[in-house]
């Protein structure tokens, strides 16, 4: 299933409304084009011109976001081996990293969309408007890395799971901001240090600069996700790290597995508490 393309309206000129700046940005199919419309949206809501909005009926967050025609989408299981050696295997690593970060783009901005009806502060907003302004400017960094590799986002095929976090927690802001920024994002902050050495080695200073501003600011989207999950829970009078577990056990069918950076992840304020226990626990071990 494809998402519906946006209207007319939705992409051409300022955005109506910080709702619709977020639904045109997901439904757009071609990637420049949610790079631009995040950073117009972005852009309007920080200079205050935008009202928030709300969802309707008839114009609603889709299921599924807009996506161009390649790369050829796969389940997960079905994923070639990539290399990992030369410039083979660092394209491969950049055309993986673009997917993430153009998944990262619709899952903010669906974020932003989709729970704009909850009782928040306009902080909670500014701080994820700020993310998704960020994860466009991650795909377009990366882009242009591939490019100055002679290569492009969609000359590999890229598998079709991280979108099934955002349908998976589509139903509730506090799950959603459990999975996203506290599972996904974190697990950036767990790996990417080893990637940019690897790059690092390789002679690949460039490449490496991009992996090193994408890692910095990971850490800040994991402290908003730290802070907001723990507004609501304490909303709520539930304890963070328990509620986290619970979340993640309902709604997360990956694993949690170490190696943890333990210390990048509690300087966002996402402490061994929340995670350690569920390494232990089924499926997570």
């Amino acid at each position: 299933m494809t998402a519906p393309a946006a209207t007319q309206e939705e992409t051409d000129g300022p955005p109506r409304s910080l709702v619709a700046g977020a639904r045109a940005i997901v439904m757009a199919r071609d990637p420049a084009e949610k790079v631009r419309l995040a950073r117009s949206t972005a852009r309007a809501w920080r200079e205050r011109t935008l009202s928030l909005g709300a969802l309707s009926v008839e114009h609603g967050m889709p299921d599924r976001p807009g996506r161009p025609d390649r790369p050829v989408l796969l389940p997960p299981r079905d994923m070639p081996r990539r290399s990992s050696h030369g410039a083979r295997g660092r394209i491969a690593l950049l055309h993986s990293l673009a997917h993430i970060e153009l998944n990262a783009v619709d899952m903010t901005w669906d974020l932003v969309g989709r729970f704009a009806r909850e009782p928040m502060p306009r902080s909670f907003f500014d701080d994820w408007v700020g993310v998704g302004h960020e994860e466009a400017e991650h795909f377009a960094l990366v882009s242009r890395r591939l490019a100055e590799l002679g290569a492009g986002y969609g000359d590999l095929p890229a598998h079709d799971g991280l979108w099934q976090a955002a349908q998976a927690t589509g139903h509730s802001l506090i799950a959603r901001i459990a999975i996203v920024p506290l599972v996904l994002e974190a697990r950036g902050l767990d790996v990417s240090p080893a990637m940019i050495t690897s790059l690092e080695a390789a002679g690949d200073q460039a490449s490496a600069a991009v992996l090193g501003v994408i890692y910095r600011d990971e850490m800040r989207h994991v402290a908003h996700g730290a802070k907001w999950f723990r507004f609501l829970a304490e909303r709520d009078g539930q304890a963070p790290e328990p509620l986290f577990q619970s979340l993640v056990r309902q709604n997360f069918r990956g694993p949690i597995k170490p190696p943890f950076n333990d210390r990048a992840r509690a300087e966002a304020g996402l402490t061994p508490g929340f995670y350690k226990p569920l390494v232990a626990v089924g499926r997570f071990s």
